[in-house]
């Protein structure tokens, strides 16, 4: 099927439409209900009527935003009316929920008069914390917004102008320093004088451009001063004093062409007329005006952005709106100004230089992407976007006095990440108490991380971060060539220079690592020949440089499986004396963290076993979350219920658990929702030690705990952390195959403050 095919199955199949309201009360009991309704909901609405402000704290409305439109000028559409324009307005719903979080009502006008737009817009004033105009046609769309903006006090943003505007400006900044054009030299010409062309001129005109080197045109040909036809008051603020009439005249030697008009506009004869280095910046949508293949056919020279996700740079508002009414509403802002709107073009643009984070070239089948020529603006799946746009722009709301409510930006940077989930939040967390035990060991005492599979794209990049953020100094195991060839390749010679490479095959420790090992294992089979064999394969050599107190840790696996990777640091490394090795996930779910264990090492393990797991997991849990441990030891039996040898074997685990450690809290066996359901232990169980929900979970097997961890990642939309190595002798772990950069680095960091920890 073709994509409006696939699209009009997209959009029916299962529950029409792609939005829905969802209660975030309980709603279970009659209790619940009186306090929803009626009587119990008497009581904010007569602290509404008393104080205003209190809706804010009562209701939505702080968080909900009314994407209006009368639908006379839709997506490439035209005047389809607002009924054949709900599809876009649900779409323009679920993309403020996914990337902000703003809940959305789109609210469709029978209302071609811009009067009726405007009226209805100031009737639900009070239901809405700000208003998205949307596909409203040109001049009307102008008239509406500017009206509402000094009639209403909450934020009114029509995104075909604005978002337009500044996705566009960023990416015309960016481009302007590849290029290395000063801004107020450059001549630009826009084509179409519509909502979008005509705000995108203002933008250009408030970055810098100036007036007497723009020029416009639209379907009449240039606008010019004293043109009959076609003008209005918005387009004649771009009425030139020129000899121009045509588009190809205006084109002819001009460094910038923005299009937001209709395909084909533009040609190939006008391309090369252009000055040298050209920005074509062609986003009519669905087709633009001129497409990068009929370009770079006759220029190579050429900087190209379109509307269009099959293109590199995409102009795409869900990069802007999104964002900009986030940091809006969340300082009360009473309009979204140009100094907000300034701020969010900065931002945008900022955030392309930064390193793009491999969840993005995963949304774009493993494209990597690199601040240049192809990449001025952030990709929309740049979830990042909400870190630097939202508070730059409740920043500039602040400064520039529209702002209801001051915060705190540091803070309010806290909570936008949990926005981004709670892996975000928790790594975010650790990585500060990585830095931290640094600074109090001092800035020297970075702790070394070997790295066997020195030569692979995602450790190198991982290892980037890792410099950069202050977590760890690497060591890579590899082939010197290779792996500087490698380094090369990726383009970071700089950003890794001065990094340690060592060929185990060629070093100088070699020798003397073989003898420290075959004296440790001479009654375990073990020889000099033997122990220099095995420890010139790289897994070998980092965990006997581990061994040794050459590095701090080891981080290993991402290429291979995971009894591979073990296997050296069990037979180098070795377990701790009367312990037992067992892998630890965090699961992240909202707002909470709870620890699975063990879910990677022991297939059957003995009372014994279990009881050294829990103990070395509540442990763990310490490095990383600042909670008390509530352990509770997993069956498919309550406290007794069932006599079976599997439920008998997880109770003796918790007495001896609790012989071991009295202080602990830990209770058990128990099913799994006794464990995380308080009510349950109240009601049920009064005598348990645990009074909370636990916060770590101890399976009875390998078996039900990997199945369980695996089914809230896949099903429970839990975030997973780990495998995490607990009962080791020296801090090793083993990273999931094939995992991301991101993960490389949070395990590099988990390690760390393993290391850190270590004495």
């Amino acid at each position: 099927m073709g994509i409006y095919e696939d699209s009009s199955e997209y959009h029916s199949k299962g529950r029409p439409g792609k939005i829905e309201v969802v209660p975030t009360k309980a709603t279970a009991t009659q209790r619940d209900l009186s306090l929803a309704y009626s009587p119990g909901v008497a009581g904010p609405c007569r602290e509404i009527a008393a104080d205003p402000l209190a809706v804010y704290k009562y209701t939505t409305k702080g968080n909900l935003v009314a994407v209006v439109t009368n639908g006379t000028a839709v997506l490439g559409l035209g005047n389809i009316g607002p009924l054949a324009a709900k599809p876009v307005m649900e779409g323009k719903g679920m993309l403020f929920k996914k990337f902000a979080d703003i809940d959305v009502f789109d609210i469709e006008l029978n209302a071609p008069d811009p009067e009726d737009v405007i009226r209805a817009c100031k009737y639900i004033e009070p239901t809405v914390g700000g208003i998205n105009l949307e596909d409203i046609k040109a001049p009307e769309c102008f008239y509406i917004e500017e009206t509402l903006r000094k009639e209403l006090r909450i934020p009114v943003f029509h995104d075909d102008q604005h978002g337009t505007a500044i996705i566009c400006g960023a990416a015309f900044l960016n481009a302007l320093e590849v290029t290395g054009k000063k801004i107020e030299k450059v001549k630009v010409v826009f084509v179409g004088a519509g909502a979008a062309c005509i705000a995108s001129a203002n933008m250009f005109l408030q970055l810098g451009v100036r007036p007497e080197n723009l020029m416009m045109t639209d379907i009449d040909g240039v606008l010019y001063v004293g043109r009959p036809q076609g003008m209005n008051k918005y387009k004649d603020r771009f009425a030139r004093e020129t000899p121009f009439r045509t588009l190809a005249e205006a084109v002819a030697g001009a460094d910038v062409f923005v299009g937001l008009s209709a395909k084909g506009v533009m040609t190939q004869a006008m391309v090369k007329s252009m000055n040298k280095d050209p920005m074509i910046f062609a986003m009519a949508n669905p087709e633009p005006e001129i497409t990068p293949e009929e370009v770079l056919a006759v220029r190579s020279d050429v900087i190209m952005a379109t509307g269009r996700s099959d293109y590199p740079n995409q102009v795409n508002n869900v990069s802007g709106y999104p964002f900009i009414f986030r940091g809006a509403l969340d300082v009360r802002a009473t309009q979204i100004n140009e100094a907000m709107k300034m701020a969010a073009v900065k931002a945008l643009a900022q955030l392309a230089k930064e390193e793009v984070p491999e969840s993005v070239s995963r949304a774009y089948d493993g494209k990597t992407f690199t601040f240049g020529r192809e990449y001025l603006i952030p990709k929309p799946f740049d979830r990042r976007a909400l870190l630097w746009v939202s508070p730059a722009v409740a920043k500039a709301a602040m400064d520039s006095g529209v702002a209801q409510k001051k915060i705190d930006l540091l803070e309010y940077r806290g909570q936008l990440e949990q926005l981004l989930g709670g892996a975000f939040t928790v790594m975010r967390s650790i990585k500060n108490r990585v830095k931290k035990g640094t600074e109090t060991a001092g800035t020297s005492k970075l702790k070394s991380i070997v790295f066997p599979e020195g030569d692979h794209p995602k450790i190198l990049k991982a290892c980037v971060g890792m410099i950069e953020g202050g977590i760890a100094v690497p060591i890579l195991l590899g082939k010197r060539d290779r792996v500087a060839q490698m380094i090369s390749q990726l383009g970071l010679e700089q950003a890794l220079a001065g990094v340690q490479i060592v060929d185990p095959a060629a070093s100088t420790k070699l020798d003397e690592y073989a003898n420290q090992w075959a004296q440790l294992r001479q009654r375990k089979g073990m020889t000099p020949r033997l122990a220099r064999e095995l420890l010139a394969q790289r897994s070998y050599f980092g965990c006997m440089m581990v061994q040794a107190g050459d590095a701090c840790g080891v981080l290993n696996g991402i290429s291979r499986g995971y009894p591979e990777a073990i296997r050296p640091a069990i037979q180098i490394v070795g377990v701790r004396p009367g312990s037992k090795l067992a892998g630890i996930y965090m699961m992240i779910m909202k707002r909470k963290v709870v620890f699975f264990a063990d879910t990677t090492v022991n297939i059957d393990p003995t009372a014994e076993d279990l009881a050294d797991i829990a103990i070395y997991t509540a442990d763990l849990s310490l490095n990383f979350v600042d909670e008390v441990p509530r352990v509770a030891m997993l069956s498919f039996s309550n406290f007794g219920s069932n006599r079976h040898p599997s439920a008998l074997k997880v109770s003796r685990a918790v007495e001896i658990a609790k012989k071991k450690r009295p202080d602990m809290i830990i209770d058990g066996e128990m099913q799994a929702d006794t464990a995380l359901v308080p009510e349950i232990l109240r009601e049920n169980y009064p005598f348990s030690s645990l009074k909370e929900a636990a916060n770590i979970l101890i399976f009875p097997d390998l078996q039900s705990g990997n199945i369980a961890y695996k089914l809230m990642m896949r099903l429970g939309g839990a975030e997973a952390i780990g495998p995490i190595l607990v009962g080791m002798q020296k801090p090793v772990n083993v990273l999931q195959q094939n995992c991301d950069v991101e993960d490389v680095v949070n395990m590099a960091a988990i390690t760390v403050i393993e290391a850190q920890q270590e004495k």
